[in-house]
């Protein structure tokens, strides 16, 4: 692999920070690396029937058939269009493929057997990371550990733990996998009720993840791994909220802050209940602040464990359901997505459960979350109330996108399986431009609170 010389030197310059660090796999196994695991940690051969295909990685920073102008916000193009489904899933077939369903899954086809079905479509495993990240993994599989019981993380920018032993570990992975440095994008959020009627949110966001940054080479022993700026459109009673939140990588010495400009008193306050199971702003309390990329923010309050790796159907290469050509009206249909756009592929994933610590509060005792080997981004969770029964079903979509040669976490879809309602999070099919990945010129300083109340004044 070549290395490019900014990689280099900024490797040589944190050997002194390495020099304290206890190597968490031997040099051996960090030798798979790029030879049967991925350059990140996959297992490249496929499955025993064929129904995985081996890892190609032959796509870099392109996606066949999408013409992108870079930077420009252009919305995602199906490589696939007239690919067809291997096998349909509904409420007649679904116990024959238990196996590679989840609960949560299980529970949909259960609570909606007349309109529920999940499309499977052949498995890709095409597109890579480039070699910066592959040459960070490696840095990072000799050298990155757990700091303060797990609570933080030393590790070069991201994929701390490729090769992961423990759970904490895989968990971090899911955090810190590769993605944008800087994102801009307009967010809808829709909150269907069982009748199919949908409460609308809306808030434009500018985020900065460090970690990911090509240019440079940050180090997660201190400081803030990314921040965010979210001003509120709708519903109408918010319009003009503007958040500022910085998610740090040691949440033992530190925690995730956030800072709210009210237009109505126009101050800003320390909004010391965000993050954990606080509602998320425009889901109609569907979803948790922590629920954003399926888990997010301190694993304090759980126990944590792998259950190994699972061939599963899950949602992956989600073009069409991101893109420009399905409308709000079509995708949000009562009860759940419009199955006709959503994608759903076989591929191995860990087994993450977290556990709910006793005398800890959460509306969630039990997380199981489904995270894909080849992105280390977490697809899916079961969430279980406190008493054991299932909760909630989530799912975020991911599609490959060229501007950062990377996968982007597009519409989520998150599912109260009591109450019948679920929210479309993180939309922006009718947005004018899809998310503008890595081309801000942001800075730490952007996102404080005096901007926040500069920007609402």
């Amino acid at each position: 692999m070549q290395k490019s010389v900014a990689v280099v030197l900024a490797l040589a310059a944190g050997l002194s920070w390495y020099s304290s660090a206890q190597a968490k796999v031997s040099a051996e196994e960090a030798a798979r690396l790029g030879k049967d695991l991925t350059c990140t940690g996959a297992e490249k051969a496929g499955n025993a029937d064929g129904s995985i295909p081996p890892f190609t990685g032959k796509n870099l920073g392109v996606v066949p058939g999408w013409t992108h102008t870079p930077y420009s916000g252009g919305h995602p193009v199906d490589p696939w269009p007239n690919e067809k489904p291997l096998l349909v899933i509904t409420a007649s077939n679904a116990k024959q493929h238990a196996e590679r369903l989840s609960t949560g899954q299980l529970a949909m086809f259960e609570k909606y057997p007349a309109t529920y079905r999940m499309a499977i479509y052949p498995t890709h495993r095409d597109f890579r990371y480039p070699d910066y990240v592959c040459e960070r993994a490696r840095e990072n599989a000799l050298n990155a550990e757990l700091v303060d019981n797990g609570l933080g993380v030393n590790a070069i920018g991201q994929v701390p733990f490729p090769i992961p032993k423990t759970a904490l570990e895989l968990m971090w992975n899911s955090q810190l996998p590769a993605r944008a440095w800087t994102e801009e994008m307009q967010r809808d959020n829709g909150a269907v009720t069982p009748s199919g009627d949908v409460a609308w949110g809306r808030s434009f966001s500018k985020t900065l993840a460090n970690a990911n940054n090509p240019k440079e080479t940050p180090y997660s022993s201190t400081g803030v791994q990314s921040l965010g700026m979210y001003t509120t459109v709708l519903p109408q009673r918010d319009n003009g909220i503007i958040t500022v939140a910085q998610t740090p990588y040691n949440f033992s010495s530190d925690s995730l802050k956030a800072w709210t400009y009210n237009p109505g008193t126009r101050r800003v306050r320390l909004n010391p209940a965000f993050g954990f199971d606080s509602p998320m702003i425009g889901t109609n309390g569907v979803m948790t602040i922590d629920d954003d990329r399926i888990f997010n923010g301190s694993p304090e309050r759980y126990d944590w464990k792998i259950e190994g790796k699972r061939e599963m159907y899950v949602p992956i290469n989600s073009y069409k359901v991101n893109s420009a050509e399905v409308k709000y009206k079509d995708l949000l249909t009562p009860n759940h997505p419009n199955p006709d756009v959503m994608r759903y592929e076989l591929r191995r994933v860990w087994v993450l459960v977290a556990t709910l610590k006793e005398g800890s509060r959460h509306l969630y005792g039990k997380r199981v979350m489904f995270i894909d080997e080849d992105t280390w981004h977490s697809l899916m969770a079961d969430n279980y109330d406190t008493r054991g029964n299932i909760y909630k079903y989530a799912q975020v979509t991911y599609y490959y996108h060229p501007d950062m040669s990377a996968w982007e976490a597009g519409a989520a879809f998150f599912h109260d399986l009591t109450t019948g309602q679920y929210v479309g999070y993180s939309l922006s099919n009718e947005a004018r431009k899809g998310p503008i990945l890595n081309k801000g010129n942001y800075t730490a300083d952007m996102f404080t609170p005096d901007t926040a109340r500069a920007a609402g004044r």
